[in-house]
């Protein structure tokens, strides 16, 4: 690879699994003793708002918590090593990148850090608890929400996203579903581009065979190991 390379990756919740956050799959994990379509849509949020803020107060406190893993710490580190650009997009809500030292991350699904007033837009940091009718800072409208994308919303960045993935010569997905769109289909977008491809994931994802590339195992192993070589000798 050259050493002006753009790098561009993907990361999904298996990559802060290690850090002891559950995934939407984990069985008796706090996704799984809800509905999605309870907590982590517009129409759950408009029948038992007072369900979802206890919900992702949870969330915000379990995150809150948590600690980065050597993966995260690896990736920062590949973006303060490498000569070229690196860009880390995240469907994690948890903030994990930025607390291992990464910067410039793309929250494309939002993050527990933040509010969003559903009247006027207004984006604020999140107290640790929210409630119903939290009103907003800005309208003063009770209608505080998490600042997250819900299942149903456009996920946030994505012209910049696109652009990325155009630009790209490696593009790596790391501890995804390939189970969520668009994010699923950013291997394709990358493909297109001419970029080389990898998936690191614990186990194949629902789109491994669409990769050039394929690594499994724990985050915490698998991504430092592929970062070290992609920096290689000092």
């Amino acid at each position: 690879m050259e050493k002006s390379a753009k790098i561009v990756i993907l990361t999904g919740a298996g990559i802060s699994a290690e850090s002891g956050l559950g995934t939407f799959r984990d069985e008796g994990g706090l996704w799984a003793q809800h509905r999605i379509e309870d907590v982590a849509t517009p129409e759950g949020f408009a029948r038992d708002p007072d369900l979802v803020h206890r919900f992702y107060n949870t969330r915000r406190a379990q995150a809150a918590g948590a600690d980065p893993n050597p993966a995260h710490l690896a990736l920062a580190r590949l973006q303060r090593e490498h000569p070229g650009e690196v860009v880390i997009v995240t469907q994690n809500v948890d903030g994990l990148h930025e607390a291992g030292g990464a910067l410039k991350v793309l929250h494309m699904h939002g993050t527990l850090a933040g509010a969003l007033c559903g009247a006027c837009g207004h984006r604020w940091a999140a107290p640790v608890r929210m409630q119903a009718g939290q009103p907003c800072p800005a309208c003063t409208a009770p209608a505080g929400r998490p600042d997250v994308v819900w299942f149903g919303e456009m996920p946030y960045f994505m012209e910049e996203i696109y652009a990325h993935l155009a630009a790209a010569d490696l593009f790596a997905a790391i501890g995804t579903s390939g189970e969520v769109y668009p994010a699923a289909a950013f291997v394709d977008e990358a493909q297109l581009a001419g970029a080389h491809t990898v998936e690191l994931n614990l186990e194949p994802s629902a789109t491994a065979s669409r990769f050039a590339e394929r690594r499994f195992g724990p985050a915490s192993e698998i991504v430092p190991a592929w970062v070290e070589e992609l920096l290689g000798p000092p």
